[in-house]
C-alpha cells in the first residue's frame, strides 16, 4: 500500500488538503485559548514608568440650567480620545468663564459687558482641569494608547454629561 494514493489521499483515508485545514483550524483555536491577548496591558507598556498627566480643556456653550452641580471638582469622568476609552479622569478643578459681550461705547470704545440677552442664562463655558494616568514618550504624553497634544479630539462622559470639549493645554507631572 502507498503512503500518498493518486487522490492525494494518505494511506488512502484522509485527504491531505482536509488535514490541513484542520491542523489549521486546531492552531487557530489553541493560540486563542492559550495566548488570549491583550488583558489591559501590552507588552510595550511593561516597565513604563506612569506619568500624571494633567489635561486643560475649554468647554464653550455647553447648555445646562444647574452646570454648577452637574459637574463638580473631584468627580470622575471617562475620557474617551479619538472615540476610544482611555480609562477615567478625576477632574480636577473646574473654572466658570463669564458670558460677556462687547458693547460700544459713545467716546468710540469697547467695553465688555455681562451678556444681558435671557437664553444665555443657560449656556454656559469654562475650564477643566483633568488629571489621569499616563506615559511620556519620545513624540509626547499618552493616555490609554492615544497621544495627546492640543487640539486632540476627546470626550467626556460622567453620569449626567457628555460633551467633546477641545484641549488647550497638557502638562506632565512625575
Amino acid at each position: 500500500m502507498a503512503l500518498l494514493d493518486s487522490q492525494g489521499r494518505l494511506f488512502g483515508k484522509i485527504n491531505l488538503l482536509d488535514a490541513g485545514a484542520g491542523l489549521l483550524i486546531f492552531f487557530v483555536l489553541a493560540g486563542i485559548f492559550l495566548f488570549p491577548g491583550r488583558s489591559g496591558t501590552s507588552i510595550a507598556g511593561i516597565g513604563v514608568d506612569k506619568k500624571t498627566i494633567e489635561v486643560d480643556v475649554i468647554v464653550l456653550g455647553l447648555k445646562s440650567t444647574d452646570p454648577k452641580n452637574l459637574i463638580k471638582e473631584g468627580s470622575k469622568a471617562s475620557f474617551i480620545v479619538r472615540n476610544q476609552s482611555a480609562g477615567d479622569v478625576k477632574i480636577k478643578k473646574v473654572t466658570f468663564l463669564p458670558r460677556t459681550a462687547i458693547a460700544p461705547q459713545p467716546n468710540g470704545t469697547l467695553q465688555s459687558k455681562p451678556d444681558p440677552r435671557p437664553e444665555e442664562t443657560y449656556s454656559v463655558n469654562m475650564i477643566l482641569t483633568l488629571e489621569g494616568e499616563g506615559q511620556l514618550t519620545d513624540s509626547g504624553p499618552v493616555v490609554g494608547g492615544n497621544k495627546i497634544k492640543v487640539g486632540t479630539p476627546i470626550e467626556l462622559d460622567g453620569d449626567l454629561f457628555n460633551f467633546k470639549p477641545s484641549v488647550i493645554d497638557v502638562r506632565v507631572s512625575s
